[in-house]
């Protein structure tokens, strides 16, 4: 582990930890306040806002993106907060490693909006993706934290929809049981620097409302796993949502699909998003890449004189 990352998690510890227990309004308030502390994309990227049936959000492309090649990233924030222009420092680089237009969407949050709105947005703009001529083998769904499980309840429902699924999906400490029964939520209540266990069932409530926390929709570890796509799952070794990766990879494989489970050991929650300064965060993101290319193949097209 480098110094950098030991530096992050005690700034985690010390100005993130400490800021989650707060009302929703305020959490989305400050984050739009450190917009202006996320670093801006490369010049040649491009970002255009579009309506994506019914659901905004900005499509992203660079210079390596292929206009028949697609992920739909759904972020983070308990459902509650966050939004795509948080991610601007990353989506880019999500778009050249896998060689795709990134769609990145401003689901409803919660409370105002709670259970299903997010998953509705969803599935709202991945059929918004189909209808608009994109194939099912070139489209890759990811997220991270809420987005995490988000997108893994999204192809559940997709499934059950009847809709074509994708090529593969990636969970970047995905939180996948509001429930909240995993044994990393005591285990490591106090080595996760970033997410404070006694927070989850305030978070959790609101986005529920009401529902089930065991219905696969809003907790996709109680769900079918038939028919699930190839799939990534990236966590760090003393998050509190540990058990929420690993028992997730534990299901997927007791159902007969693919799936890779990499535990970063000390990595705190979604350090992917530290990648300007943190090293561990290159080389999980170097990873996702080979990930992507692997189940959304590029066709090697030679050059041949006329």
């Amino acid at each position: 582990m480098t110094l950098r990352a030991e530096l992050t998690r005690l700034g985690a510890r010390w100005f993130i930890r400490r800021r989650l227990h707060v009302p929703a309004e305020q959490s989305r308030r400050e984050l739009r306040g450190m917009e202006r502390l996320t670093p801006r994309p490369p010049r040649k990227t491009i970002t255009v806002s579009v309506d994506a049936g019914g659901v905004a959000a900005d499509r992203i492309a660079v210079p390596e993106s292929r206009p028949d090649r697609h992920v739909l990233y759904l972020h983070g924030g308990a459902y509650r907060a966050g939004a795509p222009s948080n991610y601007r420092h990353f989506t880019w680089r999500i778009a050249a490693l896998a060689r795709a237009t990134v769609l990145a969407i401003d689901y409803r949050l919660a409370p105002e909006h709670p259970f299903p709105a997010a998953l509705d947005d969803s599935i709202a703009a991945y059929r918004w993706l189909l209808a608009r001529g994109g194939r099912s083998r070139n489209i890759l769904i990811m997220g991270d934290s809420a987005g995490g499980g988000l997108t893994l309840a999204m192809v559940l429902k997709a499934r059950d929809d009847g809709l074509p699924l994708p090529a593969a999906c990636i969970a970047i400490s995905p939180w996948t049981d509001l429930a909240l029964t995993g044994a990393s939520l005591r285990l490591n209540a106090r080595r996760d620097p970033m997410i404070n266990a006694d927070h989850l069932p305030v978070v959790a409530a609101e986005y529920l409302g009401g529902a089930d926390p065991h219905n696969p929709y809003a907790s996709p570890l109680f769900g079918n796993l038939a028919a699930f796509p190839p799939t990534l799952i990236h966590v760090g070794g003393d998050e509190i949502l540990r058990d929420d990766a690993v028992r997730m990879h534990e299901r997927l494989l007791l159902a007969g699909r693919e799936s890779v489970l990499e535990i970063w050991p000390r990595m705190p929650h979604v350090w992917h998003l530290f990648v300007p300064m943190l090293p561990e965060a290159h080389r999980a993101l170097a990873n996702i890449g080979r990930f992507a290319m692997r189940h959304m193949p590029v066709p090697e097209i030679a050059d041949k004189p006329g």
